[in-house]
């Protein structure tokens, strides 16, 4: 008997989805597109409506066969993609492949891969969406001009190999801006002052800051000023002029879109938006789940919508009202506001709130369960009530100085019971304890404390504060994120150093050379303008062969204007102190896709390379050798032995040049990410590094990690399983 064939993009997808339909439905993978623009010509007739030319993907010959083979007996052949631009357009060119009429209704999209979606959506097929396929065409043609017709062009100008992209060159024109307000910047000096003061002797202490003179907010320039602030202050009596008591509410943040789950799995994870989209991919089509199988647990990841239906909201009430009580329960359930008109998908949640992460422990890796533990406890808080703290502000009058304090106790925990926002720069949620103060009192002056400051240039950007950038500016969308920064670092226009992004001179090289000549390819009204037409063309409001002729015709008449001005472009040489071991010639600095390297410049008849390594000034416990700096191929900094391979001492931790004060063996020092730090000695043997309480803290909390971890299976020598 034939049965109906439904194509899905992995091989992962069409497992847990033929586990729903049963025996009358074979699901076959495509392993993502079959066809696409050839890669050893442009492909695009420019003369008949930028018509493409269309091939099918070397490789994929019995992927295709299988899949024409299986379509030829089956009753229905149903189309079953990602729900999205991109999932469209290869249903659209499955069709083509498999001779499917695309307006019949051959077309089916779920958000979430669970028995009753897949169910409802076999039972609803659709034709196929024509203008989201043209929006994802017009991208895929806009982004083959840029690509085919300005990368040959730095390959002849600056150095072969290169590329320009129409989105990413935006990105490392942000990134190398950034460098310049950075290098550019002049630190102006400031002073806070502060009075420790108390309300009667032998009563606890608090903080008041200086925030006006003479009735107009302070401005504390240098030490002189300071100085004699600090003076008339010492003279002054404090007394109380104003209290305001107040009920502040914190709301919880939306359910994750993709751009808010890269930042935060960045933030509280550690992860590149690259791996948290395949974390999230593979924890969206299904994994093993006990006696289970294969079970979908969170909807599609790619959107930038915060909609949720209402059966998961009322879902998520439910185990809210059962788990926390009523009053964790706002009175209806929330509704956010979504920035873009595409409202198709939900955000990223949970497939059933019952799979919480505690129950999965033992069926996700690591990485799985981490990422799936943030998106579950996002969703949970996003309906649960707003956090309330009781907030205090006294206004203080010392002569014609005003000075502020400000405490704050959180009085109901609400969705924070749960789940806290990670930011780039931790906010201060501890409770500040003021004592009960009235109008008119006369408080007691215990110290007063200046303190200078310098101001600081805007910092460089991390994986997450980029892809916040790049969202709030309208720059690529939720599928692009991930691939934007990958291909920036690949290229070598940026390093992350020290999970920041830091341009490299190839990079500054190029941006410069577009900003001149190609300016409108890296402004960024102009590419957010093009994101916001490309979403009229997937609603049917504009046409994608117009706005590939309005962008066409001023490109190519400034690719011809720059191909006669532009002359060779030479990139600076940094000339090292090395000296090549083969031919003796000083060797020089190259940048290559994981940092900077030295390279002889008798290339190609010497090809002798090595890594830069930066001494650290330290000797090697082991050999006495010295230890410097290096890095792994992910730009991650380690230290080791400058003797490898005959001396293999290597630490993740900061060797010191102050030796330990108990044996003289090596310090090292542990950064956490909060900013903290440890010193521990090296050797194990050694009095302080059992006993010293800096290190039982930090004993303590490797304790604390090591329990908080997921339990694996793992085998024994006899090979039976056991829980770790």
């Amino acid at each position: 008997m034939s049965k109906n064939l439904v194509v899905v993009e992995s091989p992962a997808k069409a497992k847990t989805i033929e586990k729903f339909l049963g025996k009358n439905y074979t699901v076959k993978a495509s392993m993502g597109h079959l066809r696409d623009l050839p890669k050893s010509q442009f492909g695009i007739d420019i003369e008949n409506n930028f018509s493409p030319k269309y091939i099918n993907i070397r490789g994929k010959g019995d992927v295709i066969k299988s899949l024409k083979d299986a379509a030829k007996t089956a009753d229905k052949v149903f189309l079953a993609s990602d729900p999205d631009r991109e999932g469209e357009a290869i249903a659209w060119h499955l069709a083509h492949i498999l001779n499917l009429s695309p307006d019949k209704a051959c077309r089916i999209v779920f958000n979430e891969i669970t028995k009753p979606a897949i169910q409802n959506a076999v039972k609803s097929p659709r034709p196929i969406n024509s203008d989201r396929v043209d929006a994802q065409q017009a991208r895929r043609l806009l982004d083959r001009i840029v690509g085919y017709q300005l990368s040959p062009l730095l390959w002849r100008k600056v150095r072969k190999g290169l590329s320009a992209g129409r989105v990413q060159s935006v990105a490392v024109k942000m990134i190398c801006d950034r460098e310049k307000e950075i290098q550019t910047f002049i630190p102006e000096e400031y002073w806070t002052i502060a009075a420790k003061l108390r309300q009667k002797p032998k009563t606890p202490l608090f903080d008041a800051q200086l925030v006006s003179v003479d009735g107009k907010k302070s401005y504390v320039n240098n030490e002189e000023q300071s100085n004699l602030i600090k003076s008339e202050l010492e003279q002054s009596e404090f007394r109380v002029s104003d209290v305001k008591k107040r009920e502040r509410r914190r709301n919880p943040s939306p359910p994750f879109i993709t751009s808010s789950l890269q930042q935060d799995a960045s933030r509280k994870l550690g992860f590149t938006s690259r791996k948290t989209m395949m974390v999230a991919q593979q924890l969206y089509e299904g994994l093993e789940i006990g006696s289970s199988g294969p079970v979908g647990l969170i909807t599609y990841m790619r959107t930038d919508s915060t909609r949720i239906s209402e059966v998961a909201q009322q879902e998520a009430r439910s185990y809210i009202a059962e788990r926390f009580g009523q009053n964790y329960l706002p009175e209806k359930p929330p509704v956010y506001s979504t920035k873009k008109s595409q409202d198709a998908h939900e955000a990223i949640r949970p497939t059933s709130v019952d799979l919480n992460p505690q129950g999965l422990a033992n069926s996700l890796s690591r990485d799985q369960l981490r990422l799936y533990t943030l998106i579950w406890d996002r969703f949970i808080a996003s309906q649960m009530a707003p956090a309330v703290y009781d907030t205090i502000t006294v206004e203080i009058g010392a002569g014609r100085y005003g000075l502020r304090s400000n405490g704050s106790k959180l009085k109901f925990k609400g969705f924070m019971a749960i789940y806290i926002e990670g930011k780039d720069e931790q906010e201060n949620d501890k409770d500040v304890t003021l004592p009960e103060l009235e109008v008119g009192e006369v408080l007691k002056l215990q110290k007063i404390l200046p303190v200078q400051h310098f101001t600081e240039p805007p910092p460089r950007y991390t994986e997450a504060s980029l892809v916040k950038t790049l969202e709030e500016n309208g720059i690529g969308r939720p599928s692009t994120y991930a691939p934007i920064i990958e291909t920036i670092l690949e290229r070598g226009y940026v390093n992350r150093v020290d999970k920041k992004f830091q341009p490299t001179e190839l990079g500054i090289v190029v941006v410069d050379l577009l900003k001149e000549y190609f300016n409108t390819i890296v402004d960024v009204e102009f590419t957010a303008a093009m994101e916001d037409r490309l979403d009229e063309i997937a609603d049917g409001k504009a046409s994608g062969v117009e706005l590939l002729n309005e962008f066409y015709q001023p490109f190519s008449k400034t690719l011809a204007n720059a191909e006669e001005q532009i002359g060779q472009v030479e990139l600076p040489v940094e000339i090292s102190d090395v000296p090549c071991e083969n031919c003796g010639k000083f060797m020089v600095v190259k940048q290559g896709r994981y940092g900077k390297f030295l390279a002889c410049p008798g290339f190609p008849e010497c090809r002798n390379t090595k890594a830069i390594l930066k001494d650290t000034g330290v000797k090697c416990p082991k050999c006495e050798g010295n230890i410097v700096e290096r890095r792994t191929k992910r730009g991650k900094n380690f230290y080791g032995c400058k003797n490898y391979p005959e001396c293999d001492f290597v630490t993740w931790d900061i060797p010191q040049k102050e030796a330990c004060q108990s044996c003289g063996n090596l310090l090292l020092r542990h950064n956490y990410k909060n900013g903290r730090f440890i010193l521990y000695c090296n050797n194990e043997g050694c009095p302080t590094r059992e006993n010293s309480p800096i290190n039982k803290e930090l004993k303590k909390k490797e304790k604390k990690a090591d329990s908080s971890k997921p339990g694996k299976t793992a085998k024994t020598k006899k090979g039976k399983k056991k829980n770790n």
